[in-house]
């Protein structure tokens, strides 16, 4: 037990490599989780104040501190403080509309609804950008803080942004559902964590074994790999990197039929996101009569949590997603479900193969090297991947939020610009229909080119959609 958690009563323990990891990057800007709830209801204080301690309570690493010993250099979680921390700021009308107005006095920011101009503003809030250097006086840094920001015609934006070393997606959505069993006033399905490991801990044994030789192997073909890559053109690389995002919509009908077109294929959603980009990358760099293959880099997301030892549930919560780095080759003409099939074939077969545990260390040792030299990654950009995906879709049915909450619109996703891909993708099928935010780094990508992307891939969705609709005749 440290001096620290001598003091305050609390116990600690040391975080593992991947949520060291994450303080690292969250550091430089990668990893700030952000869920931004529109409503036309004000949330009742005393019952939201009830349902977030509740929340905590639960959970005990939501009611945590990061502290790093500056002596002996070691970054740790100081669990349960006897004084729990949660710090609610209520921002009034007045003070709303100022910084709305102020976020949109950016030219392509004009046109954008205020819950996205919001998200945008939170997922650039970084209270994590000194962990690495050093240490708060009283004991450490909280990992999440909520917002209440006060709208004109009755309407308010409940964000809850947290360190994503303690929120993943998976965690994310079962925040959203005990927040709105919460302020329902519903009994809750008993969330309660028994305790909190590092993913590293609870993977089975000899799922992760490595040589040396393997391990100096791998690392070298990923980054020698990584400067043969291409990438989408960047457009500024001197100015200051902030998150941005994009929204793409698909209605019941269109999201049906791209479901059972993986379904048919016996591929997942994440497949067809990842091929579909790939194609409007490929197509926005392409000269006319450009034959030539290109290579990206695509990173998949899977949650670990069924496969650890002893097997965690999606009520407990933290970080406990893995990675596998794959290389997509295009060429003129690909057909999209051509490409998502062989890009989930080879994600899946990796995964097969225990990639997911077995290069965890050496990915994660990557991407905090290109944190410290941004000269390891192409043009100094920080980027380790044109794409990140997510192995799983989110399934929302929000019937309940939406009588719980007053829930009229939200969105969950994590900032990508200190280090990391040029497009995260966070895809949700809410109530039937596709709903992906694409987070981008900007002004190394800009708002309009982002824009322009996601219309060539609507178009390319839509265009498979009807593939689909010829195959059925």
């Amino acid at each position: 037990m440290s001096d620290n958690s001598r003091k305050y009563g609390s116990t600690t323990r040391l975080l593992g490599g991947t949520e060291l990891n994450w303080c690292k990057v969250a550091a430089s800007g990668t990893g700030i989780t952000t869920l931004a709830l529109q409503v036309s209801k004000q949330p009742n204080i005393t019952i939201l104040k009830k349902s977030l301690h509740k929340i905590q309570s639960d959970h005990p690493i939501l009611n945590s501190m990061l502290y790093k010993n500056t002596s002996t250099g070691s970054t740790s979680f100081i669990i349960n403080p006897p004084i729990p921390h949660l710090r609610l700021t209520m921002i009034n009308l007045s003070t709303t509309s100022e910084l709305l107005q102020t976020l949109m006095s950016s030219g392509s920011n004009a046109s954008l609804s205020p819950l996205q101009l919001i998200l945008e503003h939170e997922l650039n809030i970084n209270e994590w950008s000194t962990i690495a250097t050093r240490s708060m006086c009283m004991g450490g840094f909280y990992l999440w803080f909520v917002n209440l920001y006060t709208l004109p015609d009755q309407k308010w934006i409940l964000v809850l942004r947290l360190h994503t070393s303690v929120c993943d997606r998976t965690t994310a959505v079962s925040l959203l559902k005990e927040l709105s069993e919460g302020l329902g006033e519903r009994e809750g399905g008993g969330y309660k964590d028994e305790g909190n490991m590092g993913i590293e801990e609870l993977i089975p044994s000899g799922k992760a074994k490595k040589t040396m030789w393997a391990h100096g192997k791998d690392m070298l073909t990923y980054s020698v790999n990584s400067f043969r890559l291409s990438n989408l053109k960047f457009k500024d690389m001197k100015g200051p990197l902030h998150s941005e995002v994009v929204r793409l919509k698909m209605s019941t009908e269109e999201t049906s039929m791209l479901l059972a077109g993986c379904k048919s294929r016996g591929i997942k959603l994440c497949g067809v996101l990842a091929a579909v980009t790939l194609l409007a990358v490929y197509s926005s760099k392409r000269r006319p009569n450009n034959n030539n293959r290109k290579k990206y880099g695509v990173i998949y997301l899977n949650d670990c949590r069924s496969y650890l030892q002893p097997p965690l549930f999606r009520h407990n919560l933290g970080f406990y997603h893995s990675a596998i780095s794959t290389i997509q080759e295009v060429k003129r003409g690909e057909n999209l479900w051509d490409l998502a099939t062989r890009s989930y074939t080879s994600f899946a077969s990796l995964k097969n193969n225990n990639k997911h545990f077995t290069d965890m260390a050496d990915l994660n040792f990557l991407m905090s090297k290109a944190v410290d030299n941004p000269s390891l990654t192409p043009k100094s950009s920080l980027r380790t991947a044109l794409l990140t995906v997510f192995e799983d879709t989110v399934i929302e049915t929000t019937t309940e939020m939406r009588q719980d909450l007053f829930l009229e619109d939200y969105v969950g996703c994590a900032s990508v610009h200190g280090v990391g891909p040029s497009i995260a993708i966070f895809d949700t099928v809410v109530d039937g229909q596709l709903d992906c935010v694409f987070v981008y780094p900007s002004p190394l990508h800009s708002r309009e080119q982002m824009q322009e992307l996601i219309a060539n891939i609507k178009i390319s969705l839509v265009d498979g959609i009807k593939m689909e609709e010829t195959l059925e005749i």
